[in-house]
């Protein structure tokens, strides 16, 4: 029952996602009273993740290091500038730069293990690159953001690292170590279980930061259709660069598959945390309109490689 519902909610995430910012919107002041519990509700949907790894994914590393190491360049040097002359260029606004910068260098969707078993990628590939740059998280993401930020705005680099731990390490190296420890059967009899739960989670994530852009959204401007359009744009170029980037580099169509999912996937629920928390309000525009598009590029993305797969093949 629960292993159908899980599937349920897994396909409609295009659907429930808006759905949720657009609840969230509405429900301004219940929203900022529950903002609380927003890093529990993460740390618990990173451990239900981290459930399905284990420690050969550390050793995977040297069996493909190249693979590993540059889809960590593409998501965290490559995408952030990308996203940072791309805003700086069109808006005359810092805050959004900083939001934008945020949405491309946080680190990818575990979410993306999903699209590259069904378009036949490569997953011990695939969970490796995860494990490997949610550990990096607390210290690349910090370090992207003082770049940026500069002096203009104050950010607590020590405190952001510390939550960052707490909220991604500690509860990955928590579930690792279940399922080290259990030979993969606590994925089975707890993992599956708390797939929903960690779903919901999500959509409760979403919604209740979707609160703080409310002021912000209460009319239509160029502004803010602008800003939308920019993360479409944005969202799209992870993907499509990954995809030929990736045909470029590789011959394997499992590791092109990998990158592709790697590279436009986004853990965006962590980053409007770190927007909301650490920075003013606006910060968040663009990192919660990419969960507008995030799902929906996947699919589309996903049909894209299994025609160019078809047309390989014959």
């Amino acid at each position: 029952m629960l292993n159908s519902f899980n599937k349920r909610l897994q396909s409609m995430m295009p659907i429930l996602t808006p759905l949720s910012i657009v609840a969230g919107v509405s429900l301004q002041d219940i929203g900022g009273q529950l903002l609380f519990i927003v890093p529990w509700l993460f740390a618990f949907m990173t451990f239900v993740s981290s459930l399905s790894m284990n420690v050969k994914d550390l050793k995977n590393f040297s069996k493909d290091p190249a693979a590993i190491l540059l889809s960590i360049a593409f998501l965290h040097i490559i995408m952030p500038v990308l996203a940072y002359i791309v805003s700086n260029s069109i808006f005359d606004n810092h805050l959004l730069t900083i939001g934008y910068v945020i949405s491309a260098a946080i680190p990818t969707g575990v979410t993306s293990v999903i699209w590259v078993s069904i378009c036949g990628g490569n997953l011990p590939l695939c969970l490796s690159i995860i494990l490997f740059d949610t550990l990096l998280s607390p210290l690349i993401m910090p370090a992207l953001l003082h770049i940026v930020v500069g002096e203009t705005i104050g950010i607590e680099t020590s405190s952001l690292i510390s939550d960052l731990v707490w909220m991604i390490v500690l509860p990955s190296v928590a579930g690792i170590l279940l399922n080290q420890l259990t030979k993969g059967k606590i994925q089975v009899t707890l993992g599956r279980n708390l797939g929903p739960f960690s779903k919901l989670s999500l959509f409760a994530v979403i919604l209740i930061n979707s609160s703080a852009i409310a002021p912000f959204l209460k009319e239509i401007t160029w502004e803010l259709c602008s800003v939308i359009f920019v993360v479409l744009v944005l969202a799209l170029s992870g993907y499509a660069l990954a995809l030929i980037g990736g045909r470029l580099i590789w011959k394997d169509k499992g590791i092109v598959t990998t990158f592709v999912f790697i590279g436009g996937m986004r853990n965006i629920a962590l980053g409007v945390i770190v927007a909301t928390t650490y920075f003013p309000a606006k910060v968040a525009m663009p990192v919660v309109f990419g969960m507008l598009f995030q799902q929906i590029l996947a699919s589309m993305f996903s049909k894209i490689i299994e025609k160019s797969q078809l047309r390989y093949v014959t």
